[in-house]
């Protein structure tokens, strides 16, 4: 069950429609040109991720850190890129959570 404070993350992460927007395509990460099935466990390139956006570098990782901050992505590091993916454990927490306090 989420606490308080982690719903609160979460509200606020999602409060935007960029972001909002973000978790939906991650959704189907096979959805992004160039991306390869065998990379699917990894998650999605940031760069990859700024280009659908058409948002600026910066201002795409500020909400890809958000998104992580509220537990609704993971990170993973390979050399100097950063991939995204969704966290669908804690999705599914948040998604009970929801149902059991509304």
């Amino acid at each position: 069950m989420f606490s308080e404070e982690e719903l609160l993350s979460v509200f606020r992460a999602l409060a935007n429609p960029a972001r909002r927007q973000m978790l939906v395509w991650l959704k189907d990460p096979l959805s992004f040109p160039g991306q390869r099935a065998e990379d699917v466990e990894i998650g999605v390139c940031v760069s990859d991720i700024q280009r659908r956006t058409g948002l600026g570098q910066s201002t795409t990782s500020h909400y890809l850190t958000m998104l992580r901050q509220a537990g609704l992505v993971i990170p993973t590091r390979r050399g100097k890129w950063t991939y995204y993916r969704r966290d669908e454990a804690n999705i599914a927490r948040l998604l009970e959570t929801l149902s059991d306090v509304f």
